[in-house]
């Protein structure tokens, strides 16, 4: 199999933003020999910094293991990095001999390894792996956690992987509705000032994963911007970032989430 310069393509089938790495098409190990499965990684990169901050970790490597380290970046907002085309660095030693470095094409979510996933985030994982598992002729069976296949590994944490690739397999499959977030946007609760809940956690992770949480939101938190991101209080703060958000997309700046604030929360 020669390097595999489609990947970009299957990537926009998703529906969500792309970015081509300079030199994706041309970087590798040489070329990629077969693709028998995907393995779901996390970066463990830093708490913040932006959307992608492991980019040049995984396209160039670190001390000790060459880059690439995987195909694809996923970043924090759900857009996909394509970062080489052929054979790379991410599950050796493998316990599966399809999901091998050499039989396998590796995706690098951007989390440090404790962090709540954006619901985003989480979509467009979904969404990239039903494509690649349509270009290559693989069933969603095929997608595996790196700790599935690798007994050294947690990564990517917290994610329920059968859950994982119900979803795939609803993709695959043609299913209407196969988004689960469509699902339980219609059982959101209003979030206003006084609240204190895990839906206040979803917001801010949101708002964090859309670039609408600035350095000096956190910066007086315990914890910085972990500590912020794991609060449950709706307080003025938030209500102010809410209200920046609702002005940038052109809705009315009422400071609640409700019904017409989650769908563009989470992108639904």
């Amino acid at each position: 199999m020669p390097f595999l310069t489609q990947l970009a393509d299957v990537a926009r089938r998703t529906g969500g933003p792309v970015t081509e790495v300079a030199g994706w098409k041309t970087r590798g190990h040489g070329p990629q020999p077969e693709v028998q499965g995907i393995v779901c990684h996390h970066t463990a990169g830093p708490a913040g910094g932006g959307d992608y901050p492991s980019l040049a970790v995984v396209r160039d490597g670190r001390p000790g293991l060459d880059g690439p380290l995987s195909h694809f970046g996923l970043g924090r907002s759900g857009r996909i990095y394509v970062i080489a085309a052929g054979r790379c660095w991410h599950n050796a030693p493998s316990t599966s001999p399809r999901h091998d470095n050499s039989s396998s094409i590796g995706i690098e979510a951007e989390n440090n390894g404790v962090q709540p996933w954006p619901t985003a985030q989480i979509e467009a994982y979904i969404r990239l792996c039903a494509e690649l598992c349509r270009e290559f002729g693989l069933p969603a069976s095929r997608v595996k956690a790196h700790r599935e296949v690798n007994t050294a590994k947690p990564d990517p944490h917290s994610l329920d992987m059968n859950d994982f690739r119900a979803s795939v397999a609803a993709i695959i499959k043609g299913d209407p509705d196969p988004s689960w977030t469509e699902n339980i946007v219609k059982n959101l609760p209003l979030i206003r000032l006084g609240d204190d809940n895990f839906d206040v956690k979803t917001v801010r992770g949101c708002l964090f994963a859309r670039g609408h949480v600035p350095p000096a939101a956190y910066a007086g938190v315990q914890d910085g911007l972990e500590g912020w991101l794991k609060s449950t209080r709706c307080d003025t703060a938030l209500v102010e970032l809410v209200r920046g958000f609702q002005r940038a997309e052109g809705l009315d700046e009422d400071g609640f989430v409700g019904p017409k604030t989650w769908p563009s929360l989470l992108r639904v």
